[in-house]
């Protein structure tokens, strides 16, 4: 039945980490100047409220991993730190200008590229700049991205010492073959280290990601790789599908064949493999692809129904206000996106203009608001309904022509004014959102845009 299903529904479709999705952004009704205001408006609503979450893209690599689609340098010049985060503190400092009064951080995340690439000191001295000029939410998160490879005590200590309290690992698979072929060498030992210092410091919350469906992925390495992950026991798991765009991030996804790569019905053995042998020592699923124990913050914003997901994935509370900082960072105001620039040449001479280096973004109309509402409930809490006016849409009645076919295959449940995804639908929640999607609806991509759903 599962085979059936992951043949049929196995189509190209957005993650949906925003709406609209970053192709449909409108340009010609986007400026700078919309965005400032956009944000100034979400500001005054939200930071008394519930602060603000901040999102740092630290993009040095010290090495290419053919598995990443993230925006990253390749480099081994460590004198590259300084001027970078003196751009990134300029950055902010533009941002602050616009606010009549400090800022409350409840969020702030480092992502990469490789954020431990820096050195103790420089990360210390990038948060306590960015700290300066603002408060913390009584319940503020910090987290991280570290390399198990360089992620030393120093960098967890340095970190721990300006409030971080979690981190996340990139383990990817432990398989040697594997690791061979995403380039990503990296010993058991390194990750148990690393995982046992974090904890040994204080760290709360210690998360592993993995990763199926890579090049030569096997059950028997899914298998490995999640068993020798439950002897570490971290307190949550990114456990998702690679996503192959090769075509949208060039020669960095192009170290293997496409016919290296497992079948669709493969990848989805793989996931169900790794989701019951997780379930055997307590892990419960959140949202799509992810997992926590029952003690951690992430499952317990689940059971109050206050899961979010943005830019960053997942995240235990939300904020109505994200600012992105560093070269393609997104910042989301609720009411409009806005990108960075993607060359660190072309982010730092915006920078010495004084100019906020955002090259494209978004701003949300009434009815985008609306979905946008819907998929983020799909996306988080399996549900969404139209019972009150204001979440009502027009093509409400052509989208439930469509998602007939995924109910008839028990996939979901259509009530009179709800839709609601069963257990056997869940793996299929990107399937759902894209019939919500009235933006792809009308105008289906004559090219391949986005990774394979399942």
């Amino acid at each position: 039945m599962l085979s059936k299903l992951v043949k049929k529904y196995n189509i190209a479709g957005p993650r949906y980490t925003s709406y609209p999705t970053v192709p449909y952004w409108n340009s010609e009704t986007f400026s700078l100047e919309k965005w400032k205001t956009s944000l100034i408006s979400s500001f005054k609503e939200s930071n008394s409220k519930e602060g603000i979450s901040l999102y740092i893209h630290l993009p040095f690599c010290e090495s290419l991993c053919t598995f990443c689609g993230c925006n990253k340098r390749i480099t081994r010049q460590h004198s590259v730190e300084p001027r970078y985060i003196t751009a990134v503190l300029k950055e902010w400092y533009l941002y602050l200008e616009l606010f009549d009064k400090k800022p409350i951080i409840k969020e702030m995340h480092l992502g990469g590229g490789t954020p431990t690439f820096f050195s103790p000191n420089n990360l210390k001295h990038l948060i306590n700049g960015i700290l300066k000029d603002a408060e913390l939410a009584e319940d503020y998160e910090f987290s991280f991205e570290g390399h198990p490879n360089n992620t030393t005590k120093e960098h967890l200590q340095a970190l721990y010492d300006v409030g971080f309290r979690r981190v996340s690992y990139g383990v990817q698979d432990y398989n040697k073959t594997v690791q061979k072929a995403i380039h990503r060498i990296q010993p058991f030992e390194n990750v148990k280290r690393a995982t046992d210092l974090a904890r040994e410091i204080g760290y709360t919350s210690v998360g592993h990601d993995i990763i199926f469906g890579l090049p030569f992925q096997t059950i028997k390495h899914v298998k490995e790789t999640i068993l020798k992950t439950k002897a570490l026991q971290p307190d949550r798991l990114a456990f998702y599908s690679y996503a192959h765009v090769p075509w949208i991030k060039g020669n960095g996804q192009r170290g293997f064949n496409d016919a290296d790569l497992p079948s669709a019905e493969l990848k989805r053995s793989q996931y169900e493999l790794g989701k019951e042998l997780l379930a055997e020592v307590g892990y419960q699923e959140i949202g799509m692809d992810h997992f926590a124990l029952t003690s951690d913050s992430l499952y317990q914003s689940m059971k109050k129904g206050s899961l979010h997901r943005n830019f960053m994935g997942y995240t235990a509370s939300k904020t109505q206000a994200m600012v992105g900082l560093g070269v393609s960072s997104i910042s989301d105001s609720w009411y409009g996106f806005a990108q960075n620039v993607k060359r660190i040449e072309d982010y730092y001479k915006l920078l010495e203009e004084n100019k906020i280096p955002v090259y494209r973004g978004h701003i949300l109309n009434e009815e985008d608001l609306i979905i946008r509402k819907h998929i983020l409930n799909l996306m988080c809490q399996f549900r969404t309904e139209w019972t009150k006016k204001h979440l009502y849409f027009k093509e409400i009645p052509e989208m439930l022509i469509q998602l007939k076919e995924m109910e008839q295959d028990g996939l979901l449940s259509i009530g009179s004014n709800s839709i609601e995804v069963t257990k056997t639908g869940q793996p299929f929640i990107r399937n759902v959102c894209m019939a919500f999607d009235v933006l792809l609806q009308r105008e289906q991509p004559n090219v391949q845009l986005f990774s394979m759903t399942v």
